[in-house]
C-alpha cells in the first residue's frame, strides 16, 4: 500500500505557466466575497502599536474599477503625527537593534508565515485597491513573504555580519560588525503595496534599524494589512508604525526629522532626486531609491518572433504598464518588423478588460484619474510624428463608464519620438524600427533610466554583446513570460542603474540588507 504525498501549494509568480487553477481561483472567489462584506470602515494610524485618530479629513480609498466603491476612511497623519511616531521609534530602537539577530529573524519569520496564511485576503484587498489582476495580485502577496525569508538568509549567512578580522599583536583581537543606522523612513508606492513595502521594510527591520512606514495614499489598506502581520508575529511596539494620509497634509516632516537616520523610497526620479538632494544636511545619510523605469526589449533579425510578441505583450500591458520595469519601448530589426508587428497586435487584441479582482481578465483599470490625463496626453504626443497602431482611446462605455479605464496602445514611432526617453507609467508601447543590434542598444541607453532590459535573438554573440553593453541593472534574453518584468527574490536581483536607482545594489538580491548598516571595527586587547 503506498501513501500519496501531499501536494505543495501552488506558488503564484509574476511569470507563473499553465498550471491548474481551479483551487486558487476558488479560494480567490472565497476571499473576495470576505472583503467586499468588510468595505467602508474606519481606520486610525498605528503609532506605537496604539490606534491614533487624526482630526484630518479621512483619506477616503476608493477602487479604480468602480470609483463609486469606497474601500475605506483612512486616518490622515499631521506633521505632528509624523514626529511623534519617529520618536517613538528612536526610542523602540534601542532595544530592538540589541536584540540579537537570530531573535529579529525568528519575528520577521512569523510575519512572512502570517502573510503566507493570509495571502488571499492580502490579494483580493490588492485586487480591488490597485485594479490588479488575480494572478498579479497574488504573486505581490508570495513575493512579500519569499522577500522577508531571502532577507533573512542574508543576516544568517553572514552570521550577523559580524566577521573576524587580522591582528598587529598577539593579544589584538578586532571583528568587523555591521551595525542598524536607527530609524529608517519608509515611502512605498501604489503598484507593488504589499511586496515593495515589505521588503523595503523587511531589510530596515532585520538588521536592527526602527522603521515609520507611509504607503501610497492610493493604498493604505494593502500598507495596513502589512502593519497587522508584522504586529502580530510580536514585532516589538514602536519597532514599525504605520502612518497613512496624504504628502500635502504631512509635508517633508517625516524625512526631514533630525532623527531619521535614513530613507527607502520606491517611487518617481522627480521625487527621489530631492530626497537625494536634500536629505543629508549635516552629514551623508544612506537614501536607497529606486525611481522607475524607461526599459526597452529589443528584437532581432533571428529572433523567435513568436515568443518576442508574447514577452513584450505581457511586460507592456501586465498591471496596465504601471510597472517600474515595465516594457514601454520595443526597437525591432527592419528585416522582421512588419512580421513582429502583425504578431504584436494580434495578441493585444485578446488581451481580456474588465474587472481584474474577476477571473481570467488580465487588463484592469490604471490607478487615477492623473493617470488617465497622462495617457491621454501620451497619446496625442504619439500623433505628432508617429501613428496609433492599436488602442489610444479611454474605455468610458459601461462596464467600463465608473473606473478609470484606457485602452493597452502600441505607437510607431520615429527613433528621436520624445516618447521613448519618457516614463509615463501607463500602457502605451512606443516601437521603433532599427537597423540592427548596435543600434537597438544605442537607442536603449540613450534613456536616463536604466531599471530592466530584455533582447529576443537565436544567438549567443548577441545576447552576450548585450548583456555588456545595455545600461540596465536587469537584463533578461528570450524571456517570453515577460521581456522585461517578473523579477523575483534570490532569482533576479532587482537593481536600477543611471537614473532608476542611487546605490547600484537592488532588492531581490545578494546585497541588499547589508546597506541598512553601517561598518563599526571593535579592537579589544586582552
Amino acid at each position: 500500500m503506498t501513501t500519496a504525498t501531499p501536494s505543495k501549494p501552488l506558488k503564484i509568480t509574476y511569470s507563473s505557466g499553465q498550471a491548474d487553477l481551479t483551487e486558487f481561483h476558488r479560494e480567490f472567489d472565497e476571499a473576495l466575497k470576505k472583503v467586499r462584506s468588510g468595505l467602508g470602515k474606519q481606520y486610525p494610524l498605528y503609532i506605537d502599536d496604539k490606534p491614533v485618530r487624526s482630526p484630518l479629513p479621512p483619506v477616503t480609498d476608493t477602487s479604480p474599477i468602480d470609483v463609486s466603491v469606497v474601500l475605506g476612511e483612512f486616518s490622515s497623519a499631521t506633521p505632528e503625527h509624523v514626529q511623534e511616531a519617529v520618536e517613538v521609534a528612536h526610542r523602540a530602537q534601542k532595544a530592538w537593534g540589541k536584540t540579537p539577530w537570530t531573535e529579529r529573524l525568528k519575528t520577521l519569520r512569523k510575519a512572512a508565515a502570517l502573510i503566507r496564511e493570509r495571502r488571499y485576503e492580502i490579494a483580493a484587498v490588492m485586487s480591488l485597491e490597485v485594479g490588479k489582476s488575480r494572478l498579479e495580485a497574488m504573486g505581490d502577496a508570495e513575493e512579500s513573504a519569499d522577500l522577508v525569508d531571502y532577507y533573512c538568509r542574508q543576516m544568517e549567512e553572514a552570521q550577523g555580519f559580524v566577521r573576524p578580522m587580522g591582528r598587529l599583536s598577539p593579544n589584538e583581537r578586532t571583528a568587523s560588525v555591521l551595525r542598524p543606522f536607527g530609524v529608517f523612513a519608509c515611502v512605498a508606492p501604489f503598484n507593488f503595496p504589499m511586496a515593495l513595502s515589505t521588503g523595503m521594510s523587511a531589510g530596515a527591520l532585520i538588521s536592527g534599524n526602527a522603521v515609520v512606514y507611509k504607503p501610497s495614499q492610493e493604498t493604505p489598506w494593502t500598507g495596513l494589512l502589512l502593519y497587522e502581520c508584522l504586529r502580530d508575529a510580536g514585532l516589538p511596539a514602536g519597532t514599525f508604525n504605520y502612518v497613512s494620509g496624504t504628502g500635502s497634509n504631512m509635508g517633508d516632516s517625516l524625512w526631514r526629522h533630525p532623527l531619521v537616520a535614513g530613507i527607502v523610497f520606491t517611487g518617481s526620479k522627480e521625487v527621489g532626486m530631492r530626497l537625494y538632494h536634500e536629505f543629508s544636511r549635516d552629514w551623508p545619510k544612506p537614501t536607497l531609491l529606486e525611481m522607475g523605469g524607461k526599459n526597452p526589449a529589443v528584437v532581432t533579425e533571428s529572433a523567435d518572433l513568436e515568443m518576442a510578441a508574447e514577452g513584450v505583450m505581457r511586460s507592456a500591458f501586465g498591471l496596465q504598464g504601471q510597472k517600474c520595469s515595465a516594457c514601454s519601448r520595443v526597437y525591432v530589426d527592419k528585416k522582421v518588423a512588419d512580421a513582429f508587428i502583425e504578431k504584436l497586435l494580434a495578441k493585444t487584441r485578446t488581451i481580456v478588460i474588465g474587472d481584474p479582482s474577476q477571473k481570467d481578465v488580465f487588463f484592469g483599470p490604471v490607478i487615477n484619474a492623473k493617470a488617465v490625463k497622462t495617457f491621454e496626453a501620451a497619446v496625442a504626443a504619439a500623433k505628432q510624428g508617429g501613428r496609433v497602431l492599436t488602442g489610444g482611446n479611454r474605455l468610458s462605455e459601461p462596464p467600463f463608464a465608473k473606473g478609470h479605464y484606457v485602452a493597452p496602445t502600441i505607437a510607431e514611432l520615429p527613433l528621436n519620438h520624445e516618447l521613448f526617453g519618457e516614463e509615463l507609467f501607463v500602457p502605451l508601447l512606443s516601437l521603433g524600427r532599427v537597423s540592427g543590434l548596435e543600434e537597438a542598444i544605442a537607442e536603449s541607453n540613450k534613456a536616463e533610466y536604466g531599471l530592466t532590459a530584455g533582447i529576443f535573438t537565436s544567438k549567443k554573440e548577441e545576447i552576450e554583446k548585450f548583456f555588456h553593453e545595455i545600461e540596465s541593472g536587469v537584463c533578461y534574453a528570450n524571456r517570453k513570460t515577460g521581456a522585461t518584468t517578473g523579477a523575483w527574490p534570490g532569482v533576479q536581483s532587482f537593481c536600477g542603474w543611471k537614473g532608476s536607482g542611487s546605490t547600484g545594489k537592488g532588492g531581490c538580491g545578494p546585497y541588499y540588507v547589508a546597506q541598512f548598516m553601517r561598518e563599526q571595527s571593535r579592537t579589544v586587547m586582552e
